[in-house]
């Protein structure tokens, strides 16, 4: 999403198949409130599943390249008939703007400053309220073992392009102690600001971490000292031209970063973390 708040269909709807494609085809999940039923984009990701003779233990990041661009690219088009129009209407307009032949969408500020401040919570009633939906029209259990997988759909994908690049531009050091990191395997790729609240893999929050300093930190919020850090390093980056063109450095401002992280602690991520000293 840029400064002006606008989110090109190609990212939200590559977001979307993903999750329709776990839930649906790795989850053997129905989507649609009516039973015996199939919803449009169901159908679009089972016609796909048997062309192509695709298990069902499969998720969307397997996927070939390939394979996942026309899933995305069929099911945006599906949507931008039937999708964006009836939440713009359920919702009075007062959510979003939308242009379906520049493909993009434009969010109220006001409610964006909401979702920022109340992400946590607001995921969290989602997912349960979809997963009470599945239960109801799904023979696949109950309640909380259907928000399990809810909660699974979306999870991060392999982070080694990341580190490839980010190992290209700097030595191969911890970005929060310093440690030289002499093996390979002993490199992280970690999100800065927590994936548990980002959910997203953008460059610009992904740094090289030492495995002590990954495994400690978990899923914490780093001290504001190494926000300026980041920010300087993200910088340097922007330097290059190449990178300037990838899309998720496109979106990105210092500024933004700042509120992500402030963001971050309003809704929950208190638990301030610190590397620990290294031994002289």
């Amino acid at each position: 999403m840029n400064a002006q708040l606008e989110l090109g269909y190609d990212q939200l709807f590559s977001s979307f198949a993903k999750i329709y494609w776990n839930l649906v085809i790795h989850h053997d999940l129905n989507q649609i409130n009516v039973i015996g039923k199939k919803s449009e984009v169901q159908n679009i990701l089972l016609d796909v599943q048997t062309k192509y003779s695709i298990p069902n233990t499969v998720v969307f990041d397997k996927l070939s390249g390939e394979l996942q661009l026309e899933i995305i690219l069929k099911v945006k088009k599906r949507c931008k008939l039937n999708v964006m129009g009836a939440i713009y209407g359920d919702t009075k307009g007062t959510i979003y703007d939308f242009d379906n032949k520049k493909e993009y969408l434009k969010l109220n500020g006001s409610f964006y400053s909401f979702m920022q401040q109340f992400q946590r919570v607001l995921t969290y009633l989602t997912n349960y309220h979809l997963a009470m939906f599945l239960e109801k029209y799904n023979d696949q259990g109950d309640t909380t073992n259907l928000l399990l997988k809810v909660e699974n759909v979306s999870r991060r994908s392999s982070l080694a392009q990341f580190y490839q690049l980010l190992e290209s531009y700097f030595n191969r050091n911890c970005f929060y102690c310093g440690k030289a990191i002499k093996k390979k395997g002993g490199v992280h790729v970690d999100h800065f600001i927590p994936w548990s609240f980002v959910q997203a893999d953008q460059l610009w929050n992904l740094v090289l971490s030492c495995r002590g300093c990954n495994l400690s930190k978990s899923d914490r919020l780093t001290d504001n000292i190494y926000l300026n850090a980041l920010i300087d390093r993200n910088d340097k980056l922007l330097t290059n031209s190449s990178l300037q063109m990838r899309k998720d450095m496109q979106v990105y401002t210092s500024n933004k970063l700042k509120q992500l992280y402030q963001f971050t602690i309003d809704n929950g991520y208190t638990d301030i973390w610190r590397p620990q000293k290294r031994e002289n």
